[in-house]
């Protein structure tokens, strides 16, 4: 399980890393054939809804699944006993492909975002918003939320794996594939306005991609810190404001 959440994760990342090189030689993304940060790019038609989809959903296997391990090898485990105990057991990939299809569903909406800026033209060729206002409010957003109580309770249950498959604990494959949705839903709305930052900082800027991988890491394995994300927000929140004081 390990190996498989190692390679799918490393995959994921040279693609990312593909493209962004791709982009910045060039303004095309080679795989996609889109012109997404070419200066002269042209209005994108509907039908590049797709291929921003598949970004999306290839930049969040990316950014979450090492934030997904410890959950999905526990799962592994427990089944791993219920196999050698000779009971109903499951793969760890239907849980995991749950909890990827909750990050498929929240890039859905994210690409219609990016492709209603782009058509507006508030994104730059670096594919970072060409308003410091509207950069501004997705930081001051971002840091507040970071103080809220729906950002505590989903944190809550992603830093607890045993707790959470104690409570939601689903039998068979469905179960499984639930248990995984389930579990994806949380993060999801732990973290889906972190991931409105990319926005502010390039949406394929791999150092700040990097950045905020990490950060979602700690944020999950350091428990009882609150002091780590209220931290974080106020960071964002000065930012935000700092940006609003420049105009």
């Amino acid at each position: 399980i390990g190996a498989m959440l190692t390679a799918t994760t490393l995959g994921a990342w040279w693609y990312m890393g593909y493209e962004a090189r791709a982009m910045n030689l060039t303004g095309v993304c080679r795989c996609l054939g889109m012109k997404m940060g070419a200066p002269d790019a042209s209005p994108w038609a509907l039908a590049e809804l797709a291929p921003l989809f598949f970004m999306w959903s290839e930049m969040m296997i990316a950014m979450m699944l090492p934030s997904a391990a410890p959950m999905i090898l526990l799962f592994g485990a427990i089944n791993r006993q219920r196999q050698l105990a000779e009971r109903p057991y499951v793969p760890a990939a239907i849980f995991a492909a749950g909890y990827l299809a909750s990050w498929a569903l929240f890039s859905a909406p994210i690409a219609l975002l990016q492709w209603a800026l782009h058509a507006v033209a508030l994104l730059s060729p670096r594919m970072t918003t060409r308003s410091s206002l509207l950069a501004a409010i997705i930081l001051i957003s971002a840091g507040l939320f970071q103080f809220t109580p729906w950002k505590r309770a989903c944190l809550h249950r992603c830093q607890n794996p045993l707790g959470f498959l104690m409570t939601q604990w689903r039998e068979g494959r469905g179960g499984a594939f639930t248990m995984g949705l389930i579990h994806g839903t949380y993060c999801v709305g732990c973290c889906w306005l972190l991931m409105a930052l990319l926005f502010v900082t390039g949406v394929m800027n791999l150092w700040w991609i990097g950045a905020i991988t990490a950060f979602v890491l700690l944020e999950k394995l350091l428990r009882q810190t609150l002091w780590f994300s209220s931290g974080t927000g106020a960071l964002l929140v000065g930012w935000g404001i700092w940006l609003l004081a420049k105009r």
